[in-house]
């Protein structure tokens, strides 16, 4: 082929030319101008593309796992070209005003819609590369939403609804669902009924329904329907190679709630359910066809495991050969994970897993060692933060702390590890007044007045730390302070546009109401 290239190419090795490099394919991301994403879908209607939204940032290990394992891979380039791709980091100027239209709060979130703007299906984070793939094809090719299907599957004519819409609904991101489909409070029930009525070929769909349905149980404290029939339901899967694979990212991140839902301390059940579940995770741990990142999921089950039905302040000692394969899962991921993209996922995970396993000052070692290196080293700072402080070391984890806050980047994350530094201040060092007026007043003094710092996450941030600052006030012992900081935030509210709902949100930062809740 290359001689076609050349006008004097000869056939012999001798005349050769070297071949000519060929970049790898990307994907050709869109990015919105600002919160203006009406011609992204008059675009993708013009085509009659479906919009794949990914909704990120920068410093998220989560995000980066995904660049790395998903986003890289040529058969996921190849299938963009299906529909149109969406970057939308949550730093970048209107991200968090259409995070609140399309009803996303966790770093990352991906969502297909139609060429219309209305939703087909959130697809799962927390799934493996290859299963990723497999669900991304199902959102393609089913054609009906998951609202569409969940009707279906709660309605009268449950049997007519086919395997590809059954797993969708298995695999469809519940967690970062926000209410879309269901009533948060309704969730279990659901997910036990689209369990019952999958068919029974569909092994892996209902499995899949029926653990999610007992981690939303486990989660929002409701009853099992039939207990027994969900432990048996549990050590069917454990016990059945290709079943407790494809539940791999359940059976990881929410054994121990699992099992703390449906066993008792110090019961027979509990024992010997926690055998199988780490032969479980022991297989997981070793398989070469998950992540560095995944493998070391695993071995933090297993700590997890280790850890249940004991408190936080409890001090854990794990035994030697846990300690061990937790020490050698770490020093693997370490070698085996190059991309700068991978790493920022890895590091931090294996860095958490060693504070778990009680080796903090083997975490502080291996964050500190990354922190020249990092993507974004202010997120590992965070995590020795909170390492310090679960040495009982206050000022070191308020020094990283802030720390963290000032070498953040972007808008939207400046804000939530300043209102973090703020609210590890007060819960930290509540008597230093000056410290945590000046914290504030920093934080206050980087909001611009404009509606989009008082969306989604940032809006959440404020109002969180406006919260806990009425808190340390409470016997009016910091009012000069506090009433220095409201008329701070006037001043801010005061240049938003009068008419729009942002300003009252301003107003209302600094007013008594419920505490907000806490979002990932």
């Amino acid at each position: 082929m290359l001689c076609l290239l050349l006008p004097a190419c000869s056939r012999t090795p001798e005349a050769s030319a070297p071949a000519a490099v060929v970049a790898p394919a990307t994907v050709a991301w869109v990015k919105p101008a600002g919160a203006n994403i009406d011609p992204i879908f008059a675009q993708a209607r013009a085509a009659n593309k479906p919009v794949f939204l990914y909704w990120g940032a920068v410093w998220c290990p989560p995000c980066n796992q995904i660049k790395a394992t998903v986003f890289n891979r040529q058969d996921f380039i190849a299938r963009s070209k299906l529909f149109v791709p969406v970057y939308l980091d949550g730093d970048t100027p209107g991200a968090q005003e259409l995070g609140t239209r399309f009803k996303v709060r966790g770093y990352p979130t991906m969502i297909l819609l139609r060429p219309d703007g209305s939703e087909l299906m959130r697809l799962p984070g927390e799934v493996e590369a290859s299963q990723y793939m497999e669900v991304l094809a199902l959102g393609l090719a089913t054609g009906s939403s998951a609202k569409e299907s969940l009707r279906t599957a709660l309605g009268g004519s449950s049997d007519t609804l086919p395997p590809e819409a059954w797993r969708a609904l298995a695999y469809y991101s519940w967690e970062q669902d926000e209410a879309q489909l269901v009533p948060l409070k309704e969730r279990s029930a659901t997910l036990y009924k689209l369990a019952q009525r999958c068919p029974a070929q569909q092994r892996e769909a209902s499995s899949r329904l029926a653990l999610k349905a007992m981690v939303a149980a486990a989660q929002d404290k409701s009853a099992l329907p039939d207990p027994a029939a969900a432990l048996a339901r549990v050590r069917q899967i454990l016990g059945d190679a290709a079943l407790a694979r494809s539940n791999f990212d359940l059976l990881v991140n929410y054994g121990d709630e699992l099992l703390g839902l449906l066993t008792v301390a110090g019961s027979t059940e509990r024992g010997s359910l926690l055998t199988a579940w780490n032969a479980v995770l022991d297989a997981f741990a070793f398989d070469r066809t998950l992540s560095t990142s995944d493998r070391l999921s695993a071995v933090s089950a297993k700590v997890a495991l280790a850890k249940l039905g004991r408190s936080k302040t409890d001090k854990v000692v794990l035994d030697a050969a846990l300690l061990n394969q937790v020490r050698s899962a770490v020093v693997a991921s370490d070698k085996a994970t190059t991309s700068i993209y991978e790493r920022q996922a890895v590091i931090p995970n294996a860095a958490d897993l060693l504070s778990e396993a009680g080796l903090l000052a083997e975490s502080d070692a291996m964050l500190k060692a990354e922190l020249p290196h990092a993507l974004s080293p202010y997120y590992h700072m965070l995590v020795l933060a909170s390492n310090a402080r679960a040495r009982g070391d206050a000022k070191a984890a308020l020094d990283w702390a802030e720390q963290a806050w000032k070498a953040s980047r972007g808008p939207a994350t400046r804000l939530q590890w300043g209102t973090g530094y703020v609210n590890r201040l007060i819960e930290l060092s509540p008597q230093d007044s000056a410290r945590i007026e000046k914290a504030a007043s920093g934080v206050l003094a980087e909001l611009d007045a404009v509606p989009e710092t008082f969306y989604e996450r940032n809006r959440r941030s404020i109002e969180k730390m406006g919260q806990r600052l009425l808190a340390w006030n409470q016997t009016g012992q910091h009012a000069s302070a506090l009433g220095k900081l409201k008329l701070q935030l006037d001043a801010i509210c005061e240049r938003l546009p009068a008419e729009d709902e942002t300003r009252a949100a301003c107003s209302g930062v600094f007013k008594a109401q419920a505490a907000p809740k806490t979002s990932s």
